[in-house]
């Protein structure tokens, strides 16, 4: 980590977390559980609770079991984050929304015992996708950041050794 990226990375996460914990509110505030609010075709707020992780995996650990294993999972990601090169600008970002959106969820698990999930999307009545938030789209969109560097660099790797 170097003192210059420092102040990008605070910043990423106060708005991932900040930006998370604001629409999370909104939903506790608005759509009573269990309700669900059409917003496109393809598309509902859905108020639900999750006690598990992604997909409701670990729904069985108990509570301050998923707290424990969110802490070591963070402190592993804040080690990756701060052993990635500093011109890995895109994994290092990934990172950041990955981290952001672990700590966003990690603080409805403290506070609530679940974890707010409210996005929903859907296929007529065909194919529904799990309930899902914002902190799970950011921890998603930073993997998908960080296989994208790590594909240009192996492309990259690649077209250097051929030449």
């Amino acid at each position: 980590m170097t003192r210059k990226s420092f102040p990008f990375f605070l910043l990423g996460l106060i708005l991932t977390v900040g930006i998370d914990q604001a629409v999370k509110y909104w939903v506790m505030h608005n759509i009573p559980l269990g309700t669900e609010t059409p917003l496109l075709p393809f598309l509902s707020l859905y108020h639900v609770r999750n006690s598990g992780i992604a997909f409701s995996f670990f729904s069985s650990f108990s509570h301050w079991g998923l707290i424990f294993l969110t802490l070591i999972i963070l402190i592993f990601l804040l080690w990756l984050w701060k052993n990635t090169q500093y011109n890995k600008s895109l994994t290092r970002f990934g990172f950041t929304l990955i981290i952001g959106g672990a700590i966003g969820n990690l603080i409805d698990r403290i506070c609530f015992y679940y974890v707010i999930d409210y996005i929903l999307f859907y296929i007529n009545d065909v194919f529904y996708f799990a309930v899902f938030n914002l902190a799970d789209t950011f921890i998603t969109l930073g993997v998908i950041a960080i296989i994208i560097e790590e594909l240009l660099s192996w492309i990259k790797r690649k077209s250097t050794f051929s030449e």
